[in-house]
């Protein structure tokens, strides 16, 4: 089982997408600067995450989500916001 997920940054409100198959693995490492991209930008809280079946259909729902970044389809989806399980955030 695969996540794609979007963290959101406490400290300048941007946001990441990313896929991973264990999601509270991977907050932990974004907020510890174990991510070049995100390094000083933490910490961080998944405001969004998906169940994806395989590594590649969740290589393309990252894609798609990033494709869609700062757009109207980036805010519908983040609306839609599926709430966290409270151990990821």
């Amino acid at each position: 089982m695969y996540y794609v997920y979007i963290i959101k940054s406490s400290k300048d409100s941007r946001h990441y997408i990313g896929y991973t198959n264990n999601l509270e693995r991977r907050l932990s490492e974004h907020n510890k600067g174990k991510s070049k991209s995100v390094m000083r930008r933490g910490p961080f809280t998944i405001v969004y995450y998906e169940t994806i079946k395989t590594e590649i259909d969740a290589i393309h729902r990252e894609k798609q989500i990033k494709s869609y970044k700062g757009g109207k389809a980036f805010k519908r989806l983040l609306s839609k916001n599926p709430t966290p399980s409270s151990s990821l955030v």
